[in-house]
Protein backbone atom coordinates (compact mmCIF):
# COMPACT_ATOMS: atom_id res chain seq x y z
CA UNK A 1 0.00 0.00 0.00
CA UNK A 2 1.15 3.31 -0.85
CA UNK A 3 2.03 4.94 2.13
CA UNK A 4 -0.32 8.20 3.28
CA UNK A 5 1.58 11.13 3.30
CA UNK A 6 0.14 13.94 5.60
CA UNK A 7 0.73 15.17 9.36
CA UNK A 8 -0.37 13.56 12.47
CA UNK A 9 -2.19 14.57 15.84
CA UNK A 10 -1.91 12.65 18.85
CA UNK A 11 -4.44 13.81 22.12
CA UNK A 12 -4.74 12.18 26.19
CA UNK A 13 -7.79 11.73 27.02
CA UNK A 14 -9.82 10.69 30.34
CA UNK A 15 -7.90 10.27 33.80
CA UNK A 16 -3.83 10.38 33.55
CA UNK A 17 -1.71 7.39 34.42
CA UNK A 18 1.78 7.19 35.32
CA UNK A 19 2.97 5.92 31.80
CA UNK A 20 0.33 7.76 29.76
CA UNK A 21 3.02 10.26 28.52
CA UNK A 22 5.60 6.84 27.59
CA UNK A 23 2.62 6.23 24.95
CA UNK A 24 2.79 9.75 23.98
CA UNK A 25 6.98 9.20 23.57
CA UNK A 26 6.35 6.34 21.37
CA UNK A 27 3.79 7.74 18.77
CA UNK A 28 6.11 11.14 18.86
CA UNK A 29 9.34 9.55 18.00
CA UNK A 30 8.57 6.88 16.01
CA UNK A 31 6.23 9.54 13.85
CA UNK A 32 8.99 11.63 14.06
CA UNK A 33 11.51 8.83 11.99
CA UNK A 34 9.23 9.08 9.58
CA UNK A 35 9.34 13.04 8.11
CA UNK A 36 9.28 11.82 4.41
CA UNK A 37 5.56 10.45 5.13
CA UNK A 38 4.86 12.66 8.30
CA UNK A 39 6.17 16.17 7.66
CA UNK A 40 4.82 17.21 11.26
CA UNK A 41 3.45 15.89 14.37
CA UNK A 42 1.02 17.77 16.67
CA UNK A 43 -0.27 17.37 20.24
CA UNK A 44 -3.75 18.12 21.15
CA UNK A 45 -3.59 20.79 23.86
CA UNK A 46 -6.29 18.98 26.16
CA UNK A 47 -7.38 16.12 24.23
CA UNK A 48 -10.08 16.68 21.62
CA UNK A 49 -10.69 20.20 22.79
CA UNK A 50 -7.80 20.94 21.31
CA UNK A 51 -8.79 20.39 17.83
CA UNK A 52 -12.19 21.84 18.48
CA UNK A 53 -10.29 25.48 19.62
CA UNK A 54 -7.35 25.05 17.38
CA UNK A 55 -5.38 24.68 19.66
CA UNK A 56 -2.23 22.21 18.79
CA UNK A 57 1.29 21.87 19.71
CA UNK A 58 3.80 21.67 17.38
CA UNK A 59 5.61 18.12 18.62
CA UNK A 60 8.31 18.97 15.47
CA UNK A 61 10.14 21.55 17.58
CA UNK A 62 10.40 19.61 20.62
CA UNK A 63 13.86 18.19 21.59
CA UNK A 64 14.31 14.77 21.28
CA UNK A 65 16.09 14.39 24.73
CA UNK A 66 12.66 15.76 25.97
CA UNK A 67 10.25 13.66 24.53
CA UNK A 68 12.72 10.57 25.72
CA UNK A 69 11.96 11.92 28.94
CA UNK A 70 8.15 11.63 28.98
CA UNK A 71 8.84 7.93 29.74
CA UNK A 72 9.32 9.21 33.72
CA UNK A 73 7.15 11.96 33.71
CA UNK A 74 3.74 11.00 34.93
CA UNK A 75 0.08 12.91 33.99
CA UNK A 76 -0.76 13.94 30.99
CA UNK A 77 1.86 16.01 29.16
CA UNK A 78 -0.30 17.75 26.89
CA UNK A 79 -3.54 18.37 29.20
CA UNK A 80 -6.57 16.17 29.15
CA UNK A 81 -10.33 16.53 29.29
CA UNK A 82 -13.73 14.59 29.48
CA UNK A 83 -15.39 15.89 26.57
CA UNK A 84 -18.34 13.53 25.07
CA UNK A 85 -18.85 14.26 21.53
CA UNK A 86 -22.14 14.07 20.63
CA UNK A 87 -23.93 11.30 18.26
CA UNK A 88 -23.50 12.92 14.95
CA UNK A 89 -27.08 11.82 13.54
CA UNK A 90 -28.07 14.70 16.37
CA UNK A 91 -25.40 16.74 16.31
CA UNK A 92 -22.46 17.23 14.21
CA UNK A 93 -21.16 20.64 14.52
CA UNK A 94 -18.57 19.24 16.66
CA UNK A 95 -17.34 16.77 13.71
CA UNK A 96 -17.56 19.31 11.18
CA UNK A 97 -15.28 21.19 12.80
CA UNK A 98 -12.57 18.71 13.31
CA UNK A 99 -12.61 17.58 9.80
CA UNK A 100 -12.35 21.39 9.06
CA UNK A 101 -9.04 21.44 11.24
CA UNK A 102 -7.93 18.20 10.40
CA UNK A 103 -8.03 19.77 6.55
CA UNK A 104 -6.71 22.75 7.92
CA UNK A 105 -3.20 21.27 8.59
CA UNK A 106 -3.35 18.48 6.38
CA UNK A 107 -3.65 15.77 8.95
CA UNK A 108 -3.71 12.55 7.95
CA UNK A 109 -3.10 10.48 11.38
CA UNK A 110 -5.33 10.88 14.47
CA UNK A 111 -4.37 9.43 17.82
CA UNK A 112 -6.14 9.26 20.76
CA UNK A 113 -4.77 8.02 23.92
CA UNK A 114 -7.88 7.14 26.58
CA UNK A 115 -9.47 4.73 28.15
CA UNK A 116 -13.52 3.23 27.03
CA UNK A 117 -15.06 7.04 26.29
CA UNK A 118 -11.99 7.96 24.48
CA UNK A 119 -12.01 4.92 22.28
CA UNK A 120 -15.89 6.18 22.06
CA UNK A 121 -14.43 9.34 20.71
CA UNK A 122 -12.31 7.41 18.38
CA UNK A 123 -14.87 5.63 16.52
CA UNK A 124 -16.93 8.55 16.38
CA UNK A 125 -14.40 10.86 14.68
CA UNK A 126 -13.34 7.10 12.34
CA UNK A 127 -16.86 6.85 11.16
CA UNK A 128 -17.65 10.37 10.18
CA UNK A 129 -14.07 11.47 8.56
CA UNK A 130 -14.96 7.71 6.25
CA UNK A 131 -18.56 8.77 5.28
CA UNK A 132 -17.38 12.29 4.67
CA UNK A 133 -14.74 10.99 2.35
CA UNK A 134 -11.74 12.29 4.39
CA UNK A 135 -8.73 9.70 4.34
CA UNK A 136 -7.41 10.07 7.63
CA UNK A 137 -6.09 6.91 10.06
CA UNK A 138 -7.66 6.74 13.18
CA UNK A 139 -5.94 4.72 15.98
CA UNK A 140 -6.51 4.68 19.83
CA UNK A 141 -4.34 3.83 22.25
CA UNK A 142 -5.27 2.29 25.15
CA UNK A 143 -4.29 3.76 28.71
CA UNK A 144 -6.39 2.67 32.57
CA UNK A 145 -5.75 1.92 35.54
CA UNK A 146 -9.49 1.16 36.03
CA UNK A 147 -7.97 -2.36 33.11
CA UNK A 148 -11.17 -2.40 32.12
CA UNK A 149 -10.88 -2.29 28.26
CA UNK A 150 -12.38 -5.12 26.20
CA UNK A 151 -9.98 -6.97 23.58
CA UNK A 152 -6.79 -6.66 25.22
CA UNK A 153 -5.63 -8.77 28.10
CA UNK A 154 -4.31 -5.45 30.01
CA UNK A 155 -4.32 -1.61 29.53
CA UNK A 156 -0.83 0.32 29.71
CA UNK A 157 -1.20 2.34 33.27
CA UNK A 158 -2.73 -0.54 35.53
CA UNK A 159 0.52 -2.41 35.55
CA UNK A 160 2.40 0.27 37.62
CA UNK A 161 -0.77 1.77 39.24
CA UNK A 162 -0.75 -1.99 40.47
CA UNK A 163 2.15 -2.23 41.77
CA UNK A 164 2.13 1.45 43.78
CA UNK A 165 -1.14 -0.19 45.52
CA UNK A 166 0.53 -3.55 46.74
CA UNK A 167 3.63 -1.68 47.60
CA UNK A 168 1.97 1.15 49.54
CA UNK A 169 0.04 -1.56 51.67
CA UNK A 170 2.92 -3.91 52.06
CA UNK A 171 4.74 -0.75 53.64
CA UNK A 172 1.04 0.18 55.80
CA UNK A 173 1.23 -3.79 56.87
CA UNK A 174 4.62 -3.36 58.25
CA UNK A 175 3.65 -0.29 59.85
CA UNK A 176 0.96 -1.82 61.46
CA UNK A 177 2.35 -5.12 62.37
CA UNK A 178 4.75 -2.96 64.78
CA UNK A 179 1.82 -2.43 67.11
CA UNK A 180 0.05 -5.02 69.80
CA UNK A 181 -3.06 -2.89 69.61
CA UNK A 182 -6.02 -4.28 67.97
CA UNK A 183 -6.45 -2.30 65.09
CA UNK A 184 -8.71 -2.42 61.66
CA UNK A 185 -6.85 -0.50 58.16
CA UNK A 186 -9.41 0.05 55.22
CA UNK A 187 -7.91 1.16 51.74
CA UNK A 188 -9.45 2.56 48.91
CA UNK A 189 -8.48 1.68 45.47
CA UNK A 190 -9.72 3.02 42.23
CA UNK A 191 -12.25 1.16 40.28
CA UNK A 192 -15.83 2.73 39.32
CA UNK A 193 -17.06 -0.40 37.77
CA UNK A 194 -14.57 -2.97 38.00
CA UNK A 195 -12.36 -4.25 40.80
CA UNK A 196 -9.22 -4.77 38.91
CA UNK A 197 -7.16 -2.50 41.44
CA UNK A 198 -8.52 -3.45 44.54
CA UNK A 199 -7.81 -6.90 43.44
CA UNK A 200 -3.98 -5.98 42.70
CA UNK A 201 -3.81 -5.41 46.46
CA UNK A 202 -3.23 -8.77 46.89
CA UNK A 203 -0.46 -9.30 44.69
CA UNK A 204 1.33 -7.94 48.40
CA UNK A 205 0.29 -11.40 49.95
CA UNK A 206 3.15 -13.11 47.43
CA UNK A 207 5.18 -11.56 50.19
CA UNK A 208 3.08 -11.87 53.04
CA UNK A 209 1.99 -8.35 53.34
CA UNK A 210 -0.93 -8.19 51.52
CA UNK A 211 -4.75 -7.25 52.80
CA UNK A 212 -6.88 -10.01 54.57
CA UNK A 213 -10.13 -8.81 52.84
CA UNK A 214 -10.84 -7.57 49.43
CA UNK A 215 -14.35 -6.61 48.08
CA UNK A 216 -14.51 -5.84 44.60
CA UNK A 217 -17.96 -4.13 42.38
CA UNK A 218 -18.29 -7.21 40.66
CA UNK A 219 -19.87 -8.50 43.56
CA UNK A 220 -22.69 -7.29 46.03
CA UNK A 221 -21.22 -5.52 48.80
CA UNK A 222 -22.75 -5.77 52.25
CA UNK A 223 -21.50 -4.14 55.57
CA UNK A 224 -22.39 -6.90 57.85
CA UNK A 225 -21.12 -9.34 55.64
CA UNK A 226 -17.87 -7.68 55.86
CA UNK A 227 -18.03 -6.63 59.80
CA UNK A 228 -18.21 -10.34 60.17
CA UNK A 229 -15.50 -11.27 57.99
CA UNK A 230 -13.42 -8.40 60.00
CA UNK A 231 -13.79 -9.68 63.16
CA UNK A 232 -12.84 -13.73 62.22
CA UNK A 233 -9.22 -11.81 61.06
CA UNK A 234 -9.21 -9.76 64.14
CA UNK A 235 -9.80 -12.92 66.76
CA UNK A 236 -6.55 -14.91 64.37
CA UNK A 237 -4.45 -12.18 64.01
CA UNK A 238 -5.47 -8.89 65.89
CA UNK A 239 -5.15 -6.72 63.16
CA UNK A 240 -7.48 -6.96 60.02
CA UNK A 241 -6.05 -4.94 56.49
CA UNK A 242 -9.35 -4.63 53.63
CA UNK A 243 -9.13 -3.52 50.30
CA UNK A 244 -12.04 -1.95 48.40
CA UNK A 245 -12.82 -0.70 44.86
CA UNK A 246 -14.15 2.92 44.87
CA UNK A 247 -17.26 1.66 43.20
CA UNK A 248 -18.50 -1.34 45.51
CA UNK A 249 -21.93 -1.02 45.49
CA UNK A 250 -24.97 -2.55 47.69
CA UNK A 251 -27.24 -5.49 46.01
CA UNK A 252 -29.41 -3.38 45.06
CA UNK A 253 -27.17 -1.63 42.85
CA UNK A 254 -26.66 1.10 44.69
CA UNK A 255 -22.63 2.83 44.80
CA UNK A 256 -21.90 2.83 49.09
CA UNK A 257 -19.58 6.09 47.87
CA UNK A 258 -22.77 7.92 46.43
CA UNK A 259 -24.50 7.41 50.00
CA UNK A 260 -22.56 9.75 51.25
CA UNK A 261 -21.44 12.17 48.20
CA UNK A 262 -23.26 15.67 46.42
CA UNK A 263 -20.15 15.32 43.81
CA UNK A 264 -21.01 16.57 40.63
CA UNK A 265 -21.23 14.33 37.30
CA UNK A 266 -18.75 14.71 34.51
CA UNK A 267 -19.45 15.15 30.96
CA UNK A 268 -19.97 11.22 30.63
CA UNK A 269 -22.41 11.13 33.86
CA UNK A 270 -19.82 9.80 35.78
CA UNK A 271 -19.90 10.75 39.66
CA UNK A 272 -16.77 11.48 41.25
CA UNK A 273 -16.21 8.94 44.05
CA UNK A 274 -14.02 8.77 46.66
CA UNK A 275 -14.40 8.72 50.64
CA UNK A 276 -15.84 4.59 50.77
CA UNK A 277 -12.67 4.18 52.90
CA UNK A 278 -13.54 6.45 55.82
CA UNK A 279 -16.91 5.32 55.46
CA UNK A 280 -16.32 1.61 56.10
CA UNK A 281 -13.76 2.86 58.57
CA UNK A 282 -16.32 4.51 60.55
CA UNK A 283 -18.66 1.66 60.69
CA UNK A 284 -16.04 -0.30 61.80
CA UNK A 285 -14.72 1.39 64.79
CA UNK A 286 -18.57 1.74 65.96
CA UNK A 287 -19.01 -1.97 65.65
CA UNK A 288 -15.70 -3.27 67.08
CA UNK A 289 -14.91 -0.29 69.23
CA UNK A 290 -10.73 -0.70 67.88
CA UNK A 291 -8.89 1.81 66.52
CA UNK A 292 -9.40 2.15 62.63
CA UNK A 293 -7.88 4.11 59.74
CA UNK A 294 -9.31 4.41 56.21
CA UNK A 295 -6.65 5.20 53.70
CA UNK A 296 -7.73 6.80 50.19
CA UNK A 297 -5.03 6.20 47.67
CA UNK A 298 -6.67 9.10 45.48
CA UNK A 299 -4.62 10.46 42.61
CA UNK A 300 -1.41 8.67 44.06
CA UNK A 301 -1.62 5.69 42.84
CA UNK A 302 -2.15 6.46 39.07
CA UNK A 303 0.67 9.28 39.24
CA UNK A 304 3.35 7.29 40.93
CA UNK A 305 5.69 7.23 38.43
CA UNK A 306 8.60 6.44 40.98
CA UNK A 307 7.13 3.13 41.45
CA UNK A 308 6.55 2.23 37.89
CA UNK A 309 6.78 -0.84 36.34
CA UNK A 310 9.06 -1.07 34.15
CA UNK A 311 6.99 -3.75 31.95
CA UNK A 312 4.00 -1.36 31.80
CA UNK A 313 6.71 1.65 30.78
CA UNK A 314 7.78 -0.59 27.73
CA UNK A 315 4.37 -1.57 26.91
CA UNK A 316 3.28 1.75 27.03
CA UNK A 317 5.92 2.96 24.32
CA UNK A 318 5.88 -0.16 22.51
CA UNK A 319 1.42 0.57 22.25
CA UNK A 320 1.99 3.96 20.88
CA UNK A 321 5.14 3.12 18.08
CA UNK A 322 3.55 -0.01 17.03
CA UNK A 323 0.29 2.47 16.02
CA UNK A 324 2.29 4.33 14.42
CA UNK A 325 3.60 1.69 12.76
CA UNK A 326 0.23 0.04 11.92
CA UNK A 327 -1.21 3.35 10.39
CA UNK A 328 1.71 3.82 7.98
CA UNK A 329 1.21 0.57 6.31
CA UNK A 330 -2.46 1.23 6.33
CA UNK A 331 -4.46 -0.11 9.25
CA UNK A 332 -7.31 2.14 10.60
CA UNK A 333 -10.26 2.08 13.14
CA UNK A 334 -8.48 -0.02 15.16
CA UNK A 335 -7.18 0.31 19.37
CA UNK A 336 -3.69 -1.24 19.86
CA UNK A 337 -4.52 -4.22 22.38
CA UNK A 338 -2.24 -6.79 23.60
CA UNK A 339 -2.51 -10.85 24.09
CA UNK A 340 -0.55 -12.72 26.38
CA UNK A 341 0.84 -15.66 25.10
CA UNK A 342 2.35 -16.87 28.38
CA UNK A 343 2.72 -16.12 31.85
CA UNK A 344 6.31 -17.32 33.04
CA UNK A 345 8.67 -16.24 31.40
CA UNK A 346 5.76 -13.49 30.48
CA UNK A 347 5.10 -12.56 26.52
CA UNK A 348 2.93 -10.45 24.78
CA UNK A 349 2.71 -9.34 21.16
CA UNK A 350 0.54 -6.63 20.10
CA UNK A 351 -2.79 -7.09 18.35
CA UNK A 352 -5.26 -4.75 16.22
CA UNK A 353 -8.49 -4.13 18.36
CA UNK A 354 -11.58 -2.78 16.05
CA UNK A 355 -12.80 0.30 17.88
CA UNK A 356 -16.42 -0.93 17.78
CA UNK A 357 -15.66 -4.17 19.95
CA UNK A 358 -13.58 -1.62 22.47
CA UNK A 359 -15.77 1.53 22.82
CA UNK A 360 -18.53 1.97 25.36
CA UNK A 361 -17.57 -1.48 26.81
CA UNK A 362 -15.97 -2.57 29.88
CA UNK A 363 -14.03 -5.68 31.05
CA UNK A 364 -15.26 -7.14 34.44
CA UNK A 365 -12.60 -9.33 37.03
CA UNK A 366 -13.63 -12.77 36.09
CA UNK A 367 -16.00 -14.37 39.03
CA UNK A 368 -13.66 -17.20 38.41
CA UNK A 369 -10.48 -15.06 40.09
CA UNK A 370 -12.60 -13.86 42.77
CA UNK A 371 -12.62 -16.34 46.01
CA UNK A 372 -15.80 -18.51 46.88
CA UNK A 373 -16.65 -16.17 49.90
CA UNK A 374 -15.85 -13.01 47.38
CA UNK A 375 -13.53 -11.58 49.94
CA UNK A 376 -10.24 -12.23 48.43
CA UNK A 377 -8.52 -12.97 44.82
CA UNK A 378 -7.81 -16.83 44.01
CA UNK A 379 -4.14 -17.85 42.74
CA UNK A 380 -5.67 -17.26 38.57
CA UNK A 381 -6.32 -13.68 39.65
CA UNK A 382 -2.13 -13.20 40.65
CA UNK A 383 -0.66 -15.30 37.87
CA UNK A 384 -2.43 -12.91 35.68
CA UNK A 385 -1.61 -9.71 37.33
CA UNK A 386 2.05 -10.56 38.73
CA UNK A 387 3.81 -10.41 35.77
CA UNK A 388 2.46 -7.07 35.21
CA UNK A 389 4.24 -4.80 37.80
CA UNK A 390 7.85 -6.12 36.77
CA UNK A 391 10.77 -4.58 35.72
CA UNK A 392 12.22 -1.10 37.22
CA UNK A 393 11.38 2.06 36.44
CA UNK A 394 14.11 4.48 34.06
CA UNK A 395 13.12 7.34 35.66
CA UNK A 396 16.49 10.22 35.80
CA UNK A 397 16.72 12.50 39.18
CA UNK A 398 18.61 15.66 39.72
CA UNK A 399 19.28 16.57 43.02
CA UNK A 400 17.65 13.80 44.36
CA UNK A 401 13.84 14.54 42.56
CA UNK A 402 12.50 13.54 39.41
CA UNK A 403 13.89 15.23 35.98
CA UNK A 404 10.63 15.32 34.13
CA UNK A 405 10.25 16.44 30.63
CA UNK A 406 10.24 19.76 30.01
CA UNK A 407 7.90 20.63 26.65
CA UNK A 408 8.06 24.08 24.88
CA UNK A 409 4.61 23.17 23.77
CA UNK A 410 4.57 25.84 20.55
CA UNK A 411 1.24 26.36 19.48
CA UNK A 412 1.08 25.94 15.76
CA UNK A 413 0.20 29.06 14.10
Amino acid sequence: MTPLKGNLVFGQSGGPTSVINSSAAGVFLEALDHPDIIPRVFGMRHGIEGILNDELFDISKEERSELELLCGTPSSILGTCRYKLADPAVDDRDYRRILEILKKYDIRYFFYNGGNDSMDTCLKVSRFLRDNDYECRVIGIPKTVDNDLCGTDHCPGFGSAARYVATSISEVWHDTHSYNTPMAVVFECMGRHAGWLAGASALANVIGCGPDLVYLPELPFDTDSMIEDAKHVLKEKNIVLISVSEGIMTDEGKLVAEQLSRRATDAFGHKQLGGVASLLADLLADELDIKVRGIEFSLLQRSAAHCASGIDVDEAVLAGRSGVKAALEGTNGVMIGFKRLQDNPYRCEIVHVPLAETANKEKDVPREWINAEGNGMTQAFIDYALPLIGGEPSQIHENGLPRFARLKKILVK
